[in-house]
């Protein structure tokens, strides 16, 4: 450890979504990560221990709800009770991937919306405040009453994109809800967007693709916020290609890539799918084609400026 963090009233806990990024954001911090321990009865109930004094501390837990969701929310929620009753001064989840976000809204009638109930159960349980990175919807943060800081990832992907030096770059968004996003790291690599607009002309038929703006001859970037089965975003590469693409790289903040996603990544016209570790690639999730980047210095930066009442927004500015 570098050097060693002033305020020894700060404390930083992990459970078991992303062990390897808390160590990394521990380190950046300069403090030793908190003893507690995360087991499991023979039935499957979780039992959180607390291994030192927390009286008066302000405590920041980091905990992806990345898959096994489930378990990694009730981990979560014990370990707040737990602060709670330890008289924590403050309970501050740190959150680089918050699962449910993608159930935002009522899409049909009698459907439930879970980011908000996640939300719910947190303040419930407990926490005083929650750090995350790209929402996949930012109106998330209005679902809590209490203080959320909404940290970016697009910064951290483009300045990879600008180190690379690539030429005569266009900005892809592959759907219609990601332009936003497209837009923000357009503006920071002085390049134009396109957007892949596409539609199903009845059920079960295969989607019509247009390409809205001139990519013949560009290298193209794909941007999105999750990369699940990644179905749309190869395909949207392949599409690019045969619309006359010179090349297609593609990027997002939470690489969920559930099966079959880097099956589909290595077949397709993707050059290399850059990432940040928000959520940790297991063995069978990495390929030579997939690069992933730390957003350690990003969370302990703001962890630092959070407990020390400093602006988080200059961060992404």
């Amino acid at each position: 450890m570098a050097s060693s963090y002033k305020d020894p009233s700060l404390k930083v806990f992990t459970l078991n979504s992303n062990r390897k990024l808390a160590d990394e954001i521990a380190e950046h911090i300069g403090t030793p990560l908190g003893e507690c321990t995360v087991k499991q009865f023979s039935d499957g109930e979780i039992q959180i221990n607390i291994e030192e004094s927390v009286r008066g501390h302000d405590v920041y837990v980091l905990q992806s709800t990345s898959s096994p969701v489930n378990q990694h929310i009730m981990e979560l929620l014990i370990m707040i009770d737990a602060l709670k009753r330890a008289s924590a001064r403050s309970i501050n989840i740190v959150m680089p991937y918050y699962g449910y976000a993608r159930q935002d809204r009522k899409a049909r009638s009698r459907e439930p919306i879970t980011s908000k109930l996640v939300a719910d159960l947190l303040e419930t349980a407990g926490a005083n405040r929650v750090i995350t990175l790209d929402l996949h919807a930012p109106q998330i943060q209005g679902f809590f009453n209490v203080p959320i800081d909404h940290l970016q990832g697009v910064p951290i992907l483009s300045d990879y994109f600008k180190e690379k030096g690539l030429e005569d770059i266009i900005i892809v968004s592959p759907d219609h809800g990601g332009v936003t996003r497209a837009r923000k790291m357009a503006d920071r690599l002085k390049a134009p967007i396109g957007i892949i607009d596409k539609r199903r002309p009845r059920p079960n038929v295969a989607e019509v693709m247009n390409v809205v703006g001139n990519i013949e001859g560009k290298t193209a970037i794909l941007i999105d916020d999750i990369i699940d089965t990644a179905g749309t975003i190869t395909l949207a590469a392949n599409e690019l290609i045969e619309k006359g693409a010179k090349e297609v790289y593609a990027c997002c903040t939470h690489p969920v890539l559930s099966h079959p996603a880097v099956e589909r990544i290595n077949n397709s016209q993707i050059k290399e799918l850059v990432v940040t570790n928000s959520i940790p690639l297991a063995e069978d999730k990495q390929s030579e084609k997939v690069k992933e980047l730390s957003v350690a210095p990003l969370i302990g930066e703001a962890i630092i400026r959070v407990h020390e009442l400093q602006s988080v927004s200059i961060l992404f500015d």
